[in-house]
């Protein structure tokens, strides 16, 4: 290498971004392997590399000692010295080596070194530029097609939509650009893997903020979302600004909004629908198209009986249970639904079993029994202490007649005294009623 190469790579350094101390470094270290594959393996090395000329030596690297028993890593103070005056016993002594035709094998790897870190610069800053935008929404041009995957042209690099982010109903051909969402960034050693995603949820919320300026501003949120990718979604919005209706904001003037984003899902219904703190409210517009009589909830359980008239009872419902499936998810409720002839002929238990009512009442029963339990274990243990104590304290008939035959006189009249006084204080009581 050269001093033209030195500035050359100045130069690409200032180009790609990259750092050059960083290159050097890599360098040396490979010329350290080269020198040592292609010369001498078991040799101790040391490259050198002059950042202003770009001249490399190459050292091995030896101890200085009295008595040479290892050539490879040893040297003689003798010959230390003759290298350099200012050797002493136990250095290390730098020994210049540089063979020829090396500067060949350092051109090549010197290339080589440079592609590789030129390659990781660019890896490094793909990662960077895709990890950043993670869970946005990007457009592609699709390339090709296999049986799992879905490759994608973004530009910069390839994209990939396995096969569990793809919506079944939906055609990908060549050449056809498309939205995506950025699912996942995956650093690797060749370049970064960016998985795309057609059937997330986050896909619909991205659109709706690309078409729906009030929802990039603030003032319309979206509260919730449920989707069956390539048939339906439901989505909740509300209204930060009373001035403003969130439902018409989303589907535009003549629905030209909510269109766009219809032709953007190759056909995919969208239900927008207005949030509401009453949940009672919220659940009855969730199930829109259909009318709604009554909504029946259980706050505790999250359960909630509604009741539609019989004409109204397949559309509630939906088409293999779509529409009740999709308002459930919207809601994060349990949606039980009835006509209103099979709601009458409902019992009063046969309701707060659908509301599960009866679950709390079984829950509060038997927290109440474990609690009597408690209670009766404890006097269980109370009772069976006092009995032990009274058991203790209890003597026999003819223990009492051995004490009172073992006392004296004044006991044996002390206890005539109390039974006296006993005596007239239950006369006294008995004149008193």
């Amino acid at each position: 290498m050269n001093n033209d190469f030195m500035l050359a790579l100045d130069e690409l350094c200032k180009e790609k971004n990259l750092d050059k101390a960083t290159i050097l470094d890599a360098l040396q270290k490979a010329l350290i392997k080269s020198y040592q594959k292609n010369y001498d393996n078991e040799e101790n090395v040391d490259v050198i590399i002059d950042e202003e000329t770009g001249q490399i030596e190459v050292f091995a690297l030896k101890e200085v000692v009295d008595e040479v028993d290892d050539t490879i890593t040893e040297i003689s103070l003798k010959d230390a010295l003759e290298e350099n005056s200012s050797y002493h016993l136990g250095d290390i002594a730098r020994i210049k080596l540089t063979p020829k035709n090396f500067g060949r094998v350092a051109a090549q790897t010197a290339r080589n070194i440079v592609i590789q870190k030129i390659r990781d610069a660019q890896r490094d800053s793909l990662y960077g530029e895709y990890i950043e935008r993670a869970n946005e929404m990007i457009t592609g041009t699709i390339q090709r097609q296999d049986k799992y995957n879905v490759y994608v042209n973004l530009d910069k690099i390839e994209g990939v939509v396995p096969i569990k982010e793809q919506v079944p109903t939906e055609e990908y051909p060549a050449n056809a650009k498309m939205k995506f969402l950025i699912k996942e960034v995956r650093n690797s050693s060749k370049e970064p893997q960016i998985v795309l995603s057609r059937s997330s949820q986050d896909l619909i919320t991205r659109l709706f903020e690309l078409e729906v300026p009030e929802i990039t501003d603030g003032i319309i949120e979206i509260y919730s979302l449920a989707r069956e990718a390539g048939s339906r979604t439901k989505m909740a919005v509300f209204s930060n600004d009373e001035g403003i209706d969130a439902v018409g904001a989303c589907i535009g003037f003549k629905g030209i909004r909510v269109n766009s984003i219809v032709e953007e899902l190759q056909g995919e219904k969208i239900d927008i629908i207005n949030f509401d703190k009453d949940i009672k409210v919220f659940i009855s517009n969730a199930l829109s198209p259909a009318d709604i009589i009554e909504v029946l909830v259980n706050e505790k359980s999250k359960k909630s009986l509604v009741v539609v008239s019989s004409d109204q009872l397949s559309l509630a419902i939906g088409k293999e249970g779509q529409n009740a499936r999709l308002a459930a998810r919207l809601t994060g409720w349990k949606i039980d639904i009835k006509s209103s002839e099979e709601y009458e002929s409902l019992s009063q238990e046969e309701i707060d079993e659908i509301l599960g009512l009866n679950e709390i009442d079984e829950e509060a029963s038997e927290v109440a029994d474990e609690d009597d339990a408690l209670d009766d274990e404890d006097i269980s243990l109370d009772l069976d202490e006092e009995n032990d104590d009274t058991e203790d304290d209890l003597i026999s008939d003819s223990e009492v007649e051995e004490i009172i035959e073992e006392e004296s006189d004044d006991t044996v009249e002390d206890i005539a005294n109390i039974d006296s006084t006993v005596k007239a204080y239950e006369e006294d009581e008995s004149n008193e009623d």
